[in-house]
């Protein structure tokens, strides 16, 4: 898939706003806001639930990496996520 479907796709999804459990969150981090070294995926199965996290880095921008990109949407549909959610901006890690 590429990229531009992905984040579109993604994009989709965060804009429905909460819609109950399953839920995915999306937490962009780099060095600085340019660019998004990382992303950290939690997973909460239902309210009250302890969020399960999964990290995935790239060497560039992981915004505009298709492979992460991909794989998000991919986690996304596996879970059977109804809400997903989307820090926004990128999360400065020093």
């Amino acid at each position: 898939m590429n990229l531009a479907k992905s984040t579109k796709r993604i994009a989709k999804r965060v804009g429905k706003g909460f819609q109950g459990y399953p839920q995915i969150s999306l937490a962009y981090f780099g060095e600085s806001d340019a660019c998004a070294t990382g992303v950290i995926v939690g997973y909460i199965s239902e309210e009250g639930a302890e969020a399960q996290e999964q990290r995935f880095s790239s060497k560039g921008d992981a915004r505009k990496d298709e492979t992460i990109q991909t794989t998000l949407l991919k986690v996304i549909e596996r879970a059977n996520a109804k809400t997903v959610i989307q820090v926004a901006g990128v999360l400065i890690i020093n």
